[in-house]
């Protein structure tokens, strides 16, 4: 785990996951504030569980599933914004670090497709 502690876009995700819970955790949509930070949570947690499995194959799997749980969780602040369940400002700010979070994930897939075998 400690391989874990060091990567930048886990570090990211954890931080993104908090500010989404401290962002909707007075939201009045309590569906819509489960799944937003469903979403969140993922990202980090399948980070960690990629990079706890025994091959680079699973490793890459788990880093596309936190990739697609990222634009998940950037579509649904973009709608909260729009439903007013989300602070503009905030919803903007959270949904571009989505965004690189994507980003993030899919370089260092890429990285380890380079390195298989």
């Amino acid at each position: 785990m400690e391989a874990l502690k060091r990567l930048d876009v886990w570090k990211r995700a954890c931080r993104f996951a908090v500010d989404v819970y401290r962002t909707t955790a007075d939201c009045r949509d309590r569906g819509f504030r489960d799944q937003v930070t469903r979403s969140a949570l993922s990202i980090a947690s399948n980070v960690a569980e990629g990079y706890e499995r025994e091959t680079i194959k699973e490793r890459i799997r788990f880093l596309l599933i936190a990739k697609g749980s990222a634009g998940e969780c950037w579509t649904q602040l973009l709608i909260g914004i729009e439903a007013g369940l989300v602070p503009a400002n905030t919803g903007q700010a959270l949904a571009k670090e989505a965004d690189e979070l994507a980003r993030m994930l899919r370089g260092l897939a890429k990285h380890f497709e380079g390195s298989r075998p």
